[in-house]
This record gives C-alpha cells, sequence and structure tokens, in this order.
C-alpha cells in the first residue's frame, strides 16, 4: 500500500519510527515532513498528504501532531479527505469499518509507539463494511458538494493547485523531491530562501505598475511603490550605486538594456569575451541579438596559463574602439581587474558595462571586488549567488540614470513583474546581513577545496584553479567529454553541466570539460569536507560507469544529512 505520512514537531519523534515500521511491513512510504523536529506549523503537511490522498499519488495517509486534534481538522478540509483521530484501537477499526476513513490522525504525545504500532496495522488492515455505512458516506459526500456548488465561482477560484491542476502539482513535488536528493552543483542555481518565494508567490503578481514609484500610469500603486522603493535603496546601499533599476524580467534583459542606455545602436561596435573562452551569449554570440544588431570585437584568455591577457584587450581596444567593453563571464573562474578596464575604456573614449549576474552574491558578501566604483553600468542577475528571485537589475552612475529607466521601460519592457521585485527587495535585505557575508566567504572556501580535491581525482583545472563559486574542469585525462561527464553523473544524481574550455578542440554540445558550481551545496550547510566527499564521488563517476548506482545511493545519504527546504511539506509549491 502507498502511505503518505506528515507530522508536526510535536509527532516527529513517533512518524519516523511509522516511517520505518511501515516500510518495513512493505508498505510504499512517502515522508512529506517535517524532516527535523525545529518548530514547524502543521496545516500545511497536513494539506500535503490529504492532497497525496485526493490525487491519488497515496491510498491512505497518517498525520501526526501533539493531540493530532488539529491535524485532523486540517486534513478534512480538503475535499475527498475523511480524517479521523484514533488514539485507540477501538476508534481505528469503527473508523474504517463505519467511516472508510482515508487519513488518520494520530496524537505524538498521547501514543505510544507501541500501541501506535497497532493502530497503525489494525487501520490499514481493516475494510470498509458498506451497506447502511456507504449510505451515510453518501449523504455527507452529497453535503459537501453542495456546498461546494453553492460558491461556484469562489470555489473555482480557490481550489488549491493539487485539485485544481494535479499534473503541475505533481511536477513540483517531484522537482522539490530531485532537488532535495541530488546534488545541485550548477554554478547559475540556488536555494532561495523561503521568505523570498514567499514574496514571489504573493498577491503583488495580480499588480499592474507600468513606470516607476511615484510615476505610474495606472492607479492603485501605492503599496506596490513601497515594494519597488525598497528594492531600488537596498540595491543601491548593498553595492554602493548612485542608482538602480530592478525591473528587469532576466540577465538577458538588464544586459540590452544596458546597451541601450549607453547609446549603442545598430552597427557599433562592442567588445567582449567570446563564448569559446567564457563570455555570454548576451556579450555578443552569432545567433544572440548582441552578435546580430552589433558588430562585435572579441578578446580571449592566453593559450598558456588561461588568463585574461589585458594587453590582448588593450589592444584589441585601440584598434577596434569599441563604444562599450564588457567584463565579466559565465565561464571564467578568475576575479577581473576591474580598474585595468576602467583604464582601457577611459584610454579608447569606451564605456564599461559589467556583467557581475555571476558573482554578483560574493561582492555583496565582500569576498569579490565591486565593480560599482569603476562601471558607468552594472548587470546582474538576482537567482545566483544573491540567492534571490529569477530576474535581473541594473545599476548605474547618476549620468546614465536617466537612460537606464528609459530603455527598462518603455523601450524593452511593459509592466514589470511586481512580486518579483519584491521577492528582490527580500533578497537584498537578506544579502546585506552578516549571515550572508559568512555565506559568500563558505562558498569562495568551498569553490576552492572542491577544485583542488577534484584535481587529485585526475582533472585538472582550467587557470590553474578558482577564484569565485565555481570551477571549470578539463576532462581530457581521463579520456571523457563534456556530455558524457554530464550524463554520468546526472544518472548518479550529480547535476552539473558540460562546457567548452578555451582552445577547445571539441564542439560546444560535446566539450571537453565540465563547470561545477558549489552555491546550492553551501546553503545547504555543506563545508569543505563535503567538498572532499563530492570530488570522490564525482570521481567515481567519471572513472567508471559501473559505479553509477553505488554513487547514486551515497549521493542520497549526503543529501539527508543536508536536506534541501527541510522545513517545506512535500507537495508544497511554496
Amino acid at each position: 500500500m502507498r502511505i503518505a505520512i506528515g507530522s508536526d514537531h510535536a509527532g516527529f519523534v513517533l512518524k519516523t519510527h511509522l516511517v520505518e515500521l511501515l516500510r518495513g511491513d512493505g508498505h510504499e512510504v512517502d515522508d512529506l515532513g517535517t524532516h527535523s523536529p525545529d518548530p514547524v506549523d502543521y496545516p500545511p503537511i497536513c494539506a500535503a498528504v490529504a492532497r497525496a490522498v485526493v490525487s491519488g499519488r497515496a491510498d491512505r495517509g497518517i498525520v501526526l501532531g501533539g493531540s493530532g486534534q488539529g491535524e485532523q481538522i486540517a486534513a478534512n478540509k480538503v475535499r475527498g479527505i475523511r480524517a479521523a483521530l484514533c488514539n485507540d484501537l477501538y476508534t481505528a477499526r469503527l473508523s474504517r469499518e463505519h467511516n472508510d476513513a482515508n487519513v488518520l490522525a494520530l496524537g505524538g504525545r498521547v501514543v505510544a509507539p507501541g500501541l501506535a504500532d497497532e493502530i497503525v496495522r489494525l487501520w490499514l488492515s481493516t475494510p470498509f463494511h458498506g451497506g447502511r455505512h456507504q449510505r451515510r458516506l453518501d449523504q455527507i459526500t452529497t453535503i459537501e458538494e453542495s456546498q461546494l456548488m453553492s460558491d461556484t465561482t469562489t470555489a473555482a477560484v480557490d481550489r488549491p493547485l493539487a485539485e485544481a491542476d494535479p499534473e503541475i502539482a505533481e511536477a513540483i513535488a517531484d522537482e522539490l523531491e530531485r532537488q532535495r536528493t541530488n546534488l545541485m552543483l550548477i554554478a547559475s542555481e540556488n536555494l532561495t530562501p523561503p521568505a523570498v518565494l514567499e514574496a514571489q508567490g504573493s498577491v503583488l503578481t495580480n499588480k499592474y505598475a507600468e513606470g516607476y514609484p511615484g510615476r505610474r500610469y495606472y492607479g492603485g500603486c501605492e503599496f506596490v511603490d513601497v515594494a519597488e522603493s525598497l528594492a531600488i535603496e537596498r540595491a543601491k546601499a548593498l553595492f554602493g550605486a548612485e542608482h538602480a533599476n530592478v525591473q528587469p524580467h532576466s540577465g538577458a534583459q538588464a544586459n540590452m538594456a544596458a546597451y541601450v542606455a549607453l547609446g549603442v545602436e545598430h552597427g557599433d561596435t562592442i567588445m567582449a569575451m567570446s563564448l569559446a573562452h567564457g563570455g555570454h551569449l548576451t556579450h555578443g554570440s552569432p545567433v544572440n541579438f548582441s552578435g546580430k544588431w552589433y558588430d562585435v570585437a572579441a578578446y580571449g584568455v592566453r593559450r598558456s596559463d588561461e588568463l585574461l591577457d589585458m594587453d590582448e584587450v588593450r589592444a584589441i581596444a585601440r584598434e577596434r574602439r569599441p563604444k562599450v567593453i564588457v567584463a565579466g563571464y559565465t565561464a571564467y573562474p578568475r576575479q577581473i581587474d576591474f580598474a585595468a578596464f576602467r583604464e582601457i575604456c577611459d584610454e579608447v573614449g569606451a564605456k564599461l558595462m559589467v556583467d557581475c549576474a555571476h558573482f554578483v552574491g560574493l561582492i555583496a558578501g565582500g569576498v569579490h571586488p565591486n565593480p560599482v566604483p569603476y562601471a558607468d553600468v552594472v548587470t546582474f542577475t538576482t537567482h545566483k549567488t544573491l540567492r534571490g528571485p529569477r530576474g535581473g537589475a541594473i545599476l548605474s552612475t547618476a549620468e546614465h540614470a536617466k537612460a537606464v529607466d528609459k530603455a527598462v521601460f518603455p523601450m524593452l519592457q511593459g509592466g514589470p513583474q511586481m512580486h518579483s521585485i519584491a521577492a528582490k527587495a527580500v533578497a537584498f535585505k537578506l544579502a546585506a546581513e552578516p549571515a550572508f557575508k559568512q555565506y559568500a566567504q563558505q562558498v569562495v572556501a568551498n569553490a576552492r577545496a572542491l577544485a583542488e580535491a577534484l584535481v587529485g581525482e585526475g582533472l585538472r583545472m582550467v587557470s590553474g584553479g578558482t577564484d569565485i563559486h565555481y570551477l571549470l574542469a578539463d576532462l581530457t585525462a581521463l579520456d571523457l567529454t563534456g556530455a558524457e561527464a554530464e550524463k554520468r553523473c546526472d544518472a548518479a544524481g550529480i547535476s552539473l553541466n558540460k562546457n567548452a574550455i578555451p582552445y577547445d578542440p571539441n564542439p560546444p554540445m560535446v566539450a571537453s570539460g565540465i563547470r561545477v558550481g558549489v552555491p546550492s551545496v553551501t546553503t545547504q550547510g555543506m563545508g569543505t569536507a563535503e567538498m572532499t566527499e563530492i570530488a570522490r564521488l564525482i570521481g567515481r563517476v567519471l572513472k567508471s560507469e559501473s559505479e553509477v548506482p553505488a554513487v547514486r545511493a551515497d549521493v542520497a545519504e549526503l543529501c539527508r544529512r543536508f536536506p534541501a527546504y527541510p522545513t517545506l511539506p512535500s507537495g508544497s509549491a511554496a
């Protein structure tokens, strides 16, 4: 039988005991939380259990609390649930024979483990007697349905996701489970704090607010103005910027707006790192608007040490005279000399644009140089090392403030996503706290520890190491391509990505390297000791495909020790 089970902190110990009992009895158990004895509210957990039952993902459900009374009430709020509080054998039997109960509520502070074992086993094995009891259940269902029909419009709007769209609810639940059971080493990803998720899933998504705080094209914007103003002021304070625009929907749109604000027109020359050496699509790739609209002068790294050659950058700038020079990359694991770029820009009359989408959180945490004092415009995303919602932002000098704002709206975007902007404000606030500085320091320490340990597994570090949150590793010595490594690691529950290395003989979709990032696992609480463990797991998989099943089990165990979202109920959208 498939059993969904959940508890609050008061029922946590008994729930842990029952999970072992049920699995030992041969049942398939889906533990929906909580996953720690820390205080937590029980209604969302009970709702998740109930929805698992009504959606058919579970045959029966069990919810536990201190007395079990609140859990019973919460579960019964889900249509189709017949939850029964049974703290003795008599009521457990009758709840099944007479009421066809599909969720059992137990009091963790009322029932001893031995009695709980008997209650659960009896409840699961007792059949429904039907007959007159079925007639009474039908009458209960009629009451339930008539109440639903009495307010059809409200019911249609207010249905929870699991009832309104079980397919999407299941996809979200499955993704949460993937995040909890896999090592997420994608450099562009992180685990957004619950406070950010809460803001992003708020009613602010309902508000249209074209324009800027105090200058909107719609009424009723007084509260979204508060949210956006907070986001702007917090971003300026966090990075020491004269101006901030928090409306870009993504990093790509922030970059497009930056080009427009800096006066780059069709056919003008921009200068940026080649995609093959670590640049971004929006830095001049021929398949992107930047490569199609602008004349691109690309620079790269030296073949000898795979580091930026500032002499080459200066020479190219002198020859091509770009309107804008872009610094900031997606696969260059070293810090950037922003002062040197500023000097070159001043020499050739170019504007300096820094795309710090990847390492912006490290800047906020004080472990990476800040480009704001040197750049005309700084663009970034909020969802990588900054640990915020998906989105972009732009910082600029006061000189470019009006141009930046006009480029974002009305030129490139319409109504801003106010729920995302509020979530950005939360992320900026959290990034200003001392705990975030400690997090940023640990990210860099973890990346360096992982790089050193992977060298011990036979991988070569591009540029000799890393200064930031990810590393770029050359797999040539292992006679393995990046595509093969990505596929093999994915099968073992290790999510990373194939990546071209400088002067790569393989095409990008094959690649000779992998990019490995540590923001997510650092958020989970892992430290340098775990980086050594992760390196060994990666090494085992890369050296022998036969190791995949064993490594998958070891990955699951490591993830259990450092759970992602331990207080978020399984099946929850937020």
